[in-house]
Order: structure tokens, then C-alpha cells, then sequence
């Protein structure tokens, strides 16, 4: 029994005493990619870039399609949830009672281009994301006006940015968001939201942070520099405070 307590100081001391001296605690993040309508291909790709990104920038990354993962004690574990490229209904309505606590209780969220066709009869998530999917042309380049390059998603970006993506149209805006990015309908066919098209946005919601880029269809996207650096950036101010 002695040798067991004198094994548990061994383990838990160092953590308690990085704690009292303000030291910060590695965070955890969970990426969740489970998905019951449309499948992106890019959820693989996605997946094995956040892993990167984790290793690089000091963060440690799990990965699941589980949705029993949302359940109080669990969450509890992670500093931000990622929705990579969700689609349909994935969460029970006891899974979406603890997953409304972890954001009310102060946890971060981002989502990456499907989350917004996510959980369309889920209105808290609705909010919490932002915006849902109604449509989208074929894939194509476009200009994106980098309207905020304050933010640690944004800052690195030219104002002007063009590349070829899958490009969303939403209905159910938030008027609520901080706009990051928006798309100018004039650069390509298809667009239905008009002059103030938004790309990417954050915003604060029910106690929690929340942060979501439309970018990130292609399997290209997750090699291309300036995106990974947008999606470090959102998934930090996700993480941020909690």
C-alpha cells in the first residue's frame, strides 16, 4: 500500500506542481467526424492534418466517430470540439444534452465546411455554428475578401484571397457573428446570399467559444499553407480560455 501512494505522487505531482506554479497544461482536442448524410472524401486527409497540427503547435488531437464520446465525463477531458466535415442527424438527444453543458460550461468549438449541414432540427447547434448549408455550385475558384485580419485565423491571409473550393450558400445566418471572411458573388456562378456572402466567422455563445470556416471540401486544402494556418488559427481561439 505505501509502495502504491508513493507511485501516485510520482505520477500526480508534477502535474499538481505545474498547476501552482502557473504553468500551462497541454491541451486536448477532439475531432469528430461522424457523419450521416453526404461523406466527404477529405475526412481522412482532414484528420491526419489536425493530427500535424497538434504535434506542431502543442496540442494532443483525438479522433472519433463515436458519438457515445458525448457524455459529460468525457468532454470533460477536452479543451475544444471539432466537427470535421458532420453531416446529418449524429448526436442523441442525451449526447446533445452534454454536449450544450461542455459549451455552457465554457468549452470552445469549431467546425470545418459540413458542420453547417449538421443537426438541421438541433436549433441550439444551429446557433452555435452559425449557419446551415442550403446549397452549393460546382467547385470552382473564387475571391475571398479576408474582412477581419485581426483574429489568429485571419491575420496571416492577404486581404484578397483566391483559390477553388466547394463554395456554400446558407440560410439561418447568425446576426450574432464576427465575419472573417466573405466571398465575392461576382468572382463565380452560384452564390444566392448576396453582397455580404460570409466564408468564416466566430462569435461567443451560451458561455462557450465557437468558430467555423466554410473552407476545407477539397483533399488539396489541407496542404495548402495559408489554409492550415486558418485552421490552427480557429481551432487556438477555440481552445482559448477553457
Amino acid at each position: 500500500m505505501k509502495n502504491f501512494f508513493l507511485l501516485l505522487n510520482f505520477i500526480f505531482l508534477p502535474l499538481i506542481m505545474m498547476a501552482d506554479n502557473g504553468l500551462p497544461v497541454k491541451p486536448r482536442i477532439l475531432v469528430f467526424s461522424k457523419t450521416a448524410g453526404f461523406r466527404h472524401s477529405s475526412i481522412p486527409t482532414g484528420k491526419a492534418a489536425i493530427l500535424k497540427l497538434g504535434k506542431e503547435h502543442n496540442f494532443d488531437v483525438d479522433t472519433t466517430e463515436n458519438a457515445a464520446v458525448f457524455n459529460e465525463k468525457t468532454l470533460k477531458k477536452y479543451a475544444a470540439v471539432v466537427f470535421l466535415q458532420t453531416t446529418g442527424n449524429i448526436l442523441n438527444d442525451q449526447q446533445k444534452a452534454s454536449f450544450e453543458k461542455y459549451i455552457k460550461s465554457g468549452g470552445g468549438f469549431a467546425g470545418i465546411h459540413a458542420a453547417t449541414d449538421t443537426e438541421y432540427e438541433w436549433p441550439w447547434y444551429g446557433k452555435l455554428v452559425g449557419a446551415y448549408f442550403v446549397s452549393h455550385p460546382a467547385q470552382q475558384v473564387a475571391t475571398l475578401n479576408v474582412t477581419d485580419r485581426s483574429h489568429r485565423s485571419t491575420k496571416h491571409l492577404p486581404a484578397i484571397w483566391e483559390r477553388k473550393d466547394e463554395w456554400y450558400n446558407f440560410k439561418n445566418i447568425g446576426d450574432d457573428l464576427k465575419v472573417l471572411i466573405t466571398i465575392d458573388e461576382n468572382s463565380y456562378k452560384g452564390g444566392i446570399n448576396g453582397a455580404v456572402h460570409p466564408m468564416a466567422w466566430y462569435h461567443e455563445y451560451d458561455g462557450g467559444r465557437a468558430w467555423y470556416t466554410e473552407l476545407g471540401h477539397t483533399e488539396e486544402s489541407y496542404t495548402d499553407p495559408n489554409y492550415l494556418e486558418h485552421l490552427l488559427g480557429g481551432i487556438q481561439y477555440a481552445i482559448s480560455g477553457n
